[in-house]
């Protein structure tokens, strides 16, 4: 299978760098990223293509792995799923625009094509899918990250942010990913808190879940990558375990 990468920042070092194509019949062949210089030092890393024109890889891939922003989801995904191609999509906060979730939806069923979402920097996200329908009444998100992380300097806990993930991921587009992850899991605008601590020196990420079925709490504590310090490695790995199992024969817990 020929990926093609859109976004040649933190994560798509990680990816690229644990892909090996003769141990998962997994090739990376096209890197593109506005910055042509960053998309070029990947693709002579990974023994790749760097490409001015997402074209030149529309042609010659099965999938695209998009690693930028929700705006780059929103301004090349219907270009990339009417061609039919899959897509791995890292910025899941561009799918809780209704109209837009709507709009790929469809141009994806009419192509023949398939949106992936990783589970990202979170755990237990299996079972937020498996209980979504099944008597589900209330579930939070937690998240606590370093002021590092965020660009800040404070000496004490503050609440950044309280309120709906549809709201949190228009002002924290780069930071809450996983908040929309969630939402789009079991199908509702979840309750969402971000504190910014700065006793905290990793991204932790508290779901709990409530319903008939009883009720389960997971707490996700990652190291932020070395690179960029607004990104979870977790979230890299989930993406390269999910890229893994498209060549797998039985597929356990996904």
């Amino acid at each position: 299978m020929k990926v093609g990468i859109i976004g040649c920042g933190a994560i798509a070092n990680i990816i690229a760098s644990k892909i090996v194509p003769e141990e998962s019949e997994i090739e990376i062949k096209y890197f593109f990223d506005k910055d042509i210089e960053r998309a070029e030092n990947l693709a002579s890393f990974a023994g790749g293509v760097a490409v001015l024109n997402l074209d030149d890889m529309l042609n010659d891939v099965d999938l695209v792995l998009e690693c930028a922003s929700p705006d780059s989801v929103k301004l090349l995904a219907p270009k990339i799923l009417e061609k039919g191609i899959s897509m791995i999509i890292m910025s899941v906060g561009a799918m809780m625009d209704k109209a837009f979730y709507t709009k790929i939806s469809k141009l994806a069923k009419e192509n023949n094509a398939h949106i992936h979402l990783p589970s990202g920097a979170i755990v237990g996200l299996d079972g937020i899918n498996a209980v979504a329908d099944f008597g589900l009444k209330e579930i939070t998100l937690v998240t606590r990250k370093s002021p590092k992380s965020l660009g800040k300097s404070i000496d004490s806990e503050e609440i950044l942010f309280e309120g709906k993930a549809s709201e949190a991921v228009k002002e924290f587009p780069l930071n809450i990913n996983v908040a929309a992850t969630i939402s789009l899991a079991c199908n509702r605008d979840i309750d969402v808190k971000i504190i910014v601590d700065p006793k905290v020196d990793r991204n932790v990420h508290e779901i709990t879940a409530k319903g008939d079925f009883g009720e389960f709490k997971t707490i996700t504590m990652n190291h932020p990558c070395a690179v960029n310090p607004k990104t979870s490695m977790l979230a890299a790995i989930s993406a390269i375990k999910l890229l893994k199992t498209f060549n797998e024969t039985i597929s356990v817990g996904l």
